[in-house]
């Protein structure tokens, strides 16, 4: 006879590693599905999952849902946005629907997530917590471990396939009950709480803003606004320059039918990304952006290359020139 499998949605954070041990240590096989909108951490955070997953015993899998996030959901969420670009409520919704397309396809009984019931106002709350069922039609088969007392029982504790009286009855932001269960546990490295999405962050959504006034957003995009500085020129072009090496590497990866590669080589500078669609006054602005973040001289002229284009330009006399074009 198959061992009860289940369907976590996994975020590599400490509360759904737990939720995912708890119904582990009733010997139930669980899959870790981290979804993947695109809008994570900048961080590689892959070798962090896989550690958390290997401590509880869970398998690992990374599920891409890219571009039907895109459709589907960021530009026009049904419940809205919370503070800033984040549509957390139509987010999970999507969520917990592909992973219910998962659990269908692994023949898995039910789904688990990490979510803590009052632990985050606008998404976490009991009528979200139930909207979030409602409209990915997953009333009765999403159960929450760490809350799951205080909320109704699901099938999966109904049918006794799980004992209830050994899930979590947690509520609201404390967390000492999940500090002393990773102790009981045993885990190691756990991430401390924090946002995982960029669309919770008030910069990152002042630069979406700017790139939605003056573009159509696709998913080659969300490489370029997940790095760099980003400036708006004269006549709108969009120009990216890396703040470090970190951003450099992402940003030479970026494969875009948008943008120019720039770049200052043989020197040491900044890589950088440019609307194709810039004037040639704004390319001779760029080559001066880019070359006053090198270490190079007001008075001397240097080339930047725009592709194949080679330009000659002399830096600004300070950043200070740069920040009216400045986005973040």
């Amino acid at each position: 006879m198959s061992k009860t499998k289940a369907i976590a949605l996994f975020s590599g954070g400490l509360d759904s590693t737990l939720a995912m041990k708890l119904i582990i240590d009733q010997g139930i096989d669980v899959i870790a599905c981290n979804i993947n909108t695109g809008f994570g951490s900048t961080k590689d955070r892959y070798d962090h999952m896989k550690s958390m997953c290997d401590q509880v015993g869970a398998e690992l899998r990374i599920i891409d849902i890219q571009s039907e996030y895109l459709q589907e959901v960021l530009f026009d969420p049904k419940h809205g946005y919370g503070k800033n670009f984040n549509p957390c409520i139509d987010c999970h919704a999507k969520m917990f629907e592909v992973a219910k397309r998962i659990m269908v396809a692994e023949g898995a009984s039910f789904l688990i997530s990490g979510e803590v019931l009052g632990q985050r106002p606008m998404s976490q709350n009991k009528d979200a917590l139930q909207i979030v069922l409602d409209e990915s039609n997953c009333d009765g088969l999403l159960l929450r471990p760490m809350s799951a007392k205080r909320l109704k029982p699901t099938i999966a504790e109904e049918s006794g396939l799980v004992d209830r009286e050994k899930l979590e009855e947690i509520v609201g932001r404390n967390r000492e009950r999940q500090f002393a269960l990773a102790k009981e546990f045993g885990l190691k490295d756990f991430e401390s709480p924090g946002g995982g999405c960029l669309l919770t962050d008030e910069s990152f959504t002042k630069k979406m803003r700017d790139y939605l006034a003056y573009d159509n957003f696709e998913i080659e995009d969300i490489p370029v606004i997940k790095y760099g500085r980003h400036m708006r020129l004269p006549d709108k072009a969009k120009l990216v320059v890396g703040r470090d090496q970190v951003d450099n590497e992402h940003m030479k990866n970026v494969k875009s039918q948008k943008y120019l590669h720039v770049t200052v080589a043989p020197m040491a500078g900044p890589y950088a990304l440019l609307s194709k669609s810039a004037t040639e006054d704004e390319k001779k602005l760029a080559a001066k952006i880019i070359l006053t973040y090198c270490k190079t001289n007001p008075d001397e002229t240097y080339a930047v290359l725009f592709g194949d284009e080679e330009i000659f330009a002399s830096p600004l006399a300070s950043r200070a020139e740069i920040e009216p074009f400045t986005v973040l």
